[in-house]
């Protein structure tokens, strides 16, 4: 993963060659003879550790031998300082013992490190705009107003778009799947809520969640503010990432024509309960419940965010 900070290496001899002391943590743990770690120690996102996972999972536990065992298993078994963290190992920080079991997926001292990157490589995208409603360039759109941004090493950042955030107004709470939970496309991910009205929202992808931003739950209006940067909600590590692109709206064409049909679809519904709110102009209104409550929460998160 990119800004991973490097170990100074040592050099050892074997049979002749100089090879970077730089061992898998499949090696370190006793588990194989000799592999060097390509992937800065990001066992998580790594196609060798999860071919050895996947290879040991299909072996039946009656059959397994001593050498059949992952290297959670053979760190698990050691004691005090020989339980380094894979961070350590790969001389992210100096040092820290694990104390979660080596399960990096659901690790929050694992998250924290990696927040910051993932910050890092938010950016700014380019915006334009469908009748006032922002949409950024290059974002993937499920139809129930939630997008997906493939990012770098194939996880996928999630959040909810301009569209859906002026429909429900102000977040006064967001309820966020936690690490390591899995979600499905098209099936409840993620919830919110404004005082007594909650609202589920369908995942554009299914995945296990890898980042959660935790700054979007202390201040839930970050999402209204700035929908497709800082108000990001969560990282996901794809399951099935290029059958999941296939079955949401990406080329501009597309996304523009979907967008301004959903507008259209507002301003009749807004127009048959509450003349007067539909003709304010060009603007989006930035709280269309608030200003008309007698819509119906539940009509409005039924119409436009589970579809």
């Amino acid at each position: 993963m990119g800004g991973k900070s490097k170990k100074s290496k040592k050099v050892k001899r074997i049979q002749g060659f100089n090879i970077l002391e730089d061992e898998c943590i499949w090696m370190k743990a006793g588990v194989i003879n000799f592999r060097l770690c390509d992937n800065a120690y990001d066992c998580t996102n790594c196609p060798f550790d999860t071919a050895m996972t996947r290879a040991l999972e299909k072996t039946g536990p009656l059959v397994k031998q001593k050498d059949q065992e992952s290297w959670r298993e053979r760190m698990r078994l050691r004691y005090g300082d020989e339980r380094e963290c894979r961070h350590m190992l790969s001389g992210r920080v100096q040092y820290k013992i694990c104390t979660n079991d080596f399960r990096c997926d659901v690790c929050e001292f694992d998250q924290s490190l990696d927040e910051a990157e993932l910050h890092e490589h938010l950016g700014k995208p380019a915006l334009h705009r469908i009748l006032g409603y922002q949409v950024p360039d290059n974002y993937y759109y499920h139809r129930g107003h939630g997008w997906a941004r493939v990012e770098y090493g194939g996880r996928v950042r999630l959040g909810l778009d301009d569209f859906s955030l002026k429909l429900v107004g102000p977040v006064d709470e967001y309820r966020l799947p936690s690490l390591g939970q899995k979600i499905e496309q098209s099936e409840i991910g993620l919830r919110f809520a404004r005082e007594s009205n909650e609202a589920e929202v369908l995942s554009p992808i299914a995945g296990t969640i890898v980042a959660v931003n935790h700054k979007v739950l202390k201040e839930p209006k970050l999402s209204n503010r700035r929908p497709y940067t800082e108000g990001w909600l969560v990282v996901v590590e794809p399951k099935r990432l290029k059958g999941n692109l296939k079955n949401l709206l990406f080329a501009k064409k597309e996304v523009d024509g979907w967008m301004e049909h959903e507008v259209h679809r507002l301003h009749n519904l807004v127009m048959a309960e509450h003349g007067p709110l539909a003709a304010t102009g060009g603007e989006p209104i930035d709280d269309v419940y608030g200003n008309a409550p007698e819509l119906g929460w539940k009509t409005l998160v039924h119409e436009f965010l589970l579809t």
